[in-house]
């Protein structure tokens, strides 16, 4: 299944909440034409059928999204290990020049 992006499902979670509680239910008494849009939208991109559902599974998708991000932020903080006795001189720099590619020989004329 696809899964959108966490700031398009983190707005479109905001935006029905806001709906929800702002927008005058229609004559029936069923919720307003915006929060029905958003509710159908919140079902497709969490492949839900129920908004109530939707909205449990939009939730659950951005907390697993933040988890994720902070456990890559950490990795990232951690210093890579070096071999035993490496000194600064020896370890290879992240901001050493790439070698440049080695030309191609020219082809053979026929």
């Amino acid at each position: 299944m696809l899964m959108p992006h966490p700031a398009v499902l983190r707005g479109l979670l905001e935006e029905y909440e806001a709906a929800a509680a702002s927008e005058p239910a229609d004559a029936t008494g069923a919720p307003g034409p915006r929060t029905r849009d958003l509710a159908y939208t919140l079902c497709v991109s969490t492949g839900t059928r129920d908004v109530a559902r939707a909205l449990e599974a939009a939730r659950l998708q951005l907390t697993a999204a933040a988890a994720q991000t902070a456990k890559a932020v950490e990795a990232a903080r951690t210093p890579m290990p070096t071999k035993a006795g490496a000194t600064a001189e020896t370890r290879p720099s992240a901001k050493a020049p790439a070698k440049a590619p080695t030309p191609m020989p020219a082809a053979a004329a026929d």
